[in-house]
């Protein structure tokens, strides 16, 4: 193979100048294709590596996060002194749920029932407030364009009787708004609705001694004798003492 070399066509200038030739293209062309290309490859890797682990690790928590606030959004309390505000008065009322069978209590002030506050807190209406009382709670007959229907009221009449164990007589048992409609008390929230039994000895109607004070704290709020927010307070906390505190 050596030897044959010599007897080519070329002269061996010629070869020498055409090696040459391929030698410094061959120089000149591989640092351009070789060097950067391994560069480029290992800093493509490095900056995708940080791009796509980053995202994936400070994605996960937003997606599990904020489900909890949403979940456990308490309703906006009143401005009346921590009373829940319910969904207020409504063109169509829809049965409600009720506590479950046995897990609420009546509390009893002599023959007086008051209802257990972790089930009947109270809850009043938004649509009322002390800036509109002429024409909300204050106007005769207003009580009647907010009052649910007995095909709402009935269901959960017998579902509040269960939720309270109640075994009195039914027809004497009021299906009772704790904070009344006159006093701006939502109309159909559970938290504002339990059953009442009839605290009169031979009682033969629904009429009862927390009608009276109901009548008696609408009369001081319409005449200006008593904030809303205070009445409202007061027959929530304890309709009994609020009787004998502001009743006749």
């Amino acid at each position: 193979m050596t030897r044959a070399a010599p007897a080519g066509p070329w002269p061996r200038p010629a070869v020498l100048l055409a090696l040459a030739a391929v030698g410094v293209a061959a120089a000149c062309g591989s640092p351009a294709a070789t060097a950067p290309s391994p560069r480029s490859a290992s800093t493509t890797t490095t900056t995708r590596t940080p791009a796509a682990t980053a995202p994936s690790s400070t994605a996960a928590p937003p997606v599990t996060a904020p489900p909890a606030p949403v979940t456990t959004a308490a309703p906006a309390p009143a401005p009346t002194g921590g009373l829940r505000v319910g969904p207020g008065s409504l063109a169509i009322y829809t049965v409600r749920s009720q506590p479950p069978p046995g897990t609420c209590h009546y509390r009893w002030v002599g023959s007086d029932p008051l209802p257990d506050p972790a089930c009947t807190p109270g809850a009043t209406n938004p649509g009322v407030t002390a800036a509109d009382l002429a024409t909300t709670v204050c106007a005769r007959g207003w009580t009647a364009t907010v009052r649910p229907p007995t095909s709402v009221t009935g269901p959960e009449k017998a579902a509040s009787a269960l939720a309270y164990d109640y075994r009195g007589p039914w027809s004497t048992a009021e299906y009772d708004h704790l904070v009344p409609l006159e006093l701006g008390g939502d109309p159909n929230d559970p938290a504002n609705l339990w059953l009442e039994p009839n605290d009169r000895a031979g009682a033969s109607s629904f009429a009862n001694t927390k009608d009276r004070v109901e009548n008696r704290l609408r009369a001081l709020v319409c005449g200006g004798q008593l904030p809303l927010a205070e009445a409202q307070r007061a027959i929530a906390t304890d309709w009994v003492a609020a009787l004998r505190r502001y009743g006749p």
